[in-house]
């Protein structure tokens, strides 16, 4: 049996004289508990505890065409890719794909509970957005630059720095690898 803290055995032999009421009370207080604890999937992610780099890219073909993003999510200290993922976006604008990267990169980085984050990207215009220098003026961007503002909240630390495109390479090959895997869908006229 577990061994409670001097106060709470003193209130609850106030509350249950007998021993065997207060062990059940106790029991069926733990028992409650644990039905609603979050359930730990074996597949989920682990908590790093350090600093990590997120390398994010988004492409169209046309602009606007069919897009697609890349996210690479890496531990500076091993070198080791901690998760990648790629998907094709539907139709939008180069820099739509390069918000709805980010996004989702910040959505991946959290299920590995960093102390820090540090957010490569090849688009200057975004890094600046996100710094406060250039103001988002787009519409259509304003909504991806909130959610990203969000999302950042939920890190202790958080950075978004400008690459060039050579340095941000995986992210480049996965955007391709997602359009590439998924071409658009070619229409004869009649």
């Amino acid at each position: 049996m577990i061994r409670l803290p001097a106060a709470i055995e003193r209130q609850l032999q106030q509350m249950f004289p007998r021993a065997r009421e207060r062990d059940q009370f106790v029991a069926e207080v733990l028992s409650r508990a644990l039905e609603h604890r979050p359930k730990i999937d074996e597949g989920s992610p682990q908590a790093v505890g350090g600093t990590l780099h997120l390398f994010t890219d988004g492409g169209c073909r046309g602009n606007p065409g069919q897009a697609a993003i890349g996210c690479v999510l890496l531990d500076p200290v091993s070198g080791t890719v901690v998760r990648e993922h790629y998907e094709r976006i539907g139709i939008g604008t180069n820099n739509i794909a390069e918000y709805r990267a980010l996004i989702e990169g910040l959505k991946i980085a959290r299920l590995y509970h960093p102390n820090g984050l540090v957010c490569h990207l090849d688009s200057e215009l975004i890094v600046k957005q996100l710094s406060g220098e250039y103001q988002v003026r787009m519409v259509t961007l304003q909504p991806l630059f909130q959610e990203i503002r969000e999302l950042s909240k939920e890190f202790r630390s958080i950075s978004f720095k400008h690459v060039p495109r050579e340095d941000n390479h995986h992210a480049d090959q996965l955007v391709n690898k997602a359009l590439d895997e998924h071409p658009s869908p070619h229409y004869e006229k009649p």
